[in-house]
């Protein structure tokens, strides 16, 4: 009984201890139920909107009737008829569409005589987790009609053939999905860990108060904890890419210069953040929290598994300052698809922004913190 209420009393002790300080308290209780609020809203595999084009160049009954099913379904919605295949590519390479229907000039003809009739579906198979849901509907949707007119008819077999043709990853790989991904967000864990706890480290063994009686202007020690991080951070990305490309074998269809120049702004952005985190933490403990509390919604807003178009439109909203989110894309796009700058540049000039308010935020951080 003695050993228990010894241990009893040490256990309480700590507790004490623990919940004591204001600033312990928030970080126990209320990261916690930010995430849980992140998960809940943003973290859903569900395929709630399929945006989609026509391109119907028979437009008989049967042809209507089939287009109908598509437009009534809740899960898909008509972004734009289009005229000629040449469109096609411009809306999937802008992210318009998630697919293309085009149906041929005869289709209600070979239908009505009884005639099998294909029905072509082009889709973006850059997130190939997303492309075979919405495959799956559209099988869904085309098995109905296929059932519903047999019936009618009297008819056996399948009247309507679906021909499936993925642009930018041809058999669905969902590892080239992943293993791209994955080059941003090792990233991004690196080098946040490392730029987070630099300052951090100073202030727990003691020898901040030492750096600032150096010559060192507040600029230069700034810097000078920075580029561990962007250089780290480069050399990861580097190593991720090479394995990616020839252990894991995803295509690598872009330019160096594009990833890179992408890769600069996405870990000045970073570097920032972790800055920031360094700059308001006292401990390295605090910095670990901190740079975990701020890496788990970064990866489930940056649409790195779950689609941001399947997320609440608040939620979406908040996606937008996530530097992750727009690295993903260049990523992606550049190993998939050989973007280049025209089709970048809106990813590139938020990425910029967002590290330029970062860099400035850790900047007056470290000048306040100082004082």
């Amino acid at each position: 009984m003695l050993i228990l209420s010894r241990i009893t009393a040490l256990i309480v002790k700590e507790f004490l201890a623990l919940f004591r300080d204001k600033r312990t308290r928030v970080v126990v209780i209320v990261p916690p139920l930010i995430q849980l609020l992140v998960f809940g809203y943003a973290a859903s595999f569900d395929l709630n909107e399929v945006r989609y084009a026509v391109l119907d160049r028979d437009g008989g009954f049967a042809a209507r009737e089939l287009l109908a099913r598509f437009a009534g379904s809740p899960t898909f919605r008509l972004q734009q008829s289009i005229d000629r295949q040449a469109e096609i590519a411009t809306l999937i390479d802008a992210r318009d569409v998630l697919l293309v229907i085009q149906i041929g000039p005869r289709f209600t003809a070979d239908l009505d005589s009884g005639r099998k009739a294909p029905i072509q579906v082009i889709i973006d198979g850059r997130n190939s987790n997303t492309a075979q849901a919405a495959l799956d509907y559209v099988n869904r949707i085309i098995a109905d009609f296929n059932h519903d007119w047999a019936s009618a008819r009297g008819l056996q077999g399948l009247p309507v053939h679906l021909v499936t043709r993925a642009w930018y990853n041809p058999n669905l790989e969902s590892r080239w999905f992943f293993v791209s991904g994955l080059v941003g967000l090792l990233t991004l864990v690196v080098t946040l860990m490392v730029t987070a706890m630099s300052v951090a480290r100073e202030r727990e063994q003691g020898t901040f108060d030492q750096l600032l009686v150096t010559p060192l202007h507040p600029a230069e020690i700034l810097i000078g904890k920075a580029a561990p991080g962007l250089l780290v951070g480069l050399v990861e990305a580097s190593l991720v890419v090479l394995l990616a490309v020839l252990w894991f074998g995803v295509p690598l269809m872009g330019s160096l210069v594009v990833l890179y120049t992408g890769l600069l702004l996405f870990l000045l952005a970073a570097v920032g953040a972790g800055l920031m985190i360094s700059s308001l933490a006292v401990t390295m403990q605090q910095a670990l929290l901190g740079a975990f509390l701020f890496m788990v919604p970064a990866v489930i807003l940056s649409g790195f598994s779950t689609p941001i178009a399947n997320m609440p439109e608040p939620v979406q909203w908040l996606t937008l300052a996530d530097p992750l989110r727009y690295f993903l894309i260049i990523l992606r796009s550049v190993f998939l698809e050989g973007a280049g700058f025209p089709l970048l540049i809106h990813q590139m000039w938020p990425l910029a922004l967002i590290a330029l308010l970062s860099l400035s935020s850790a900047a007056w951080l470290f000048r306040h913190r100082m004082g």
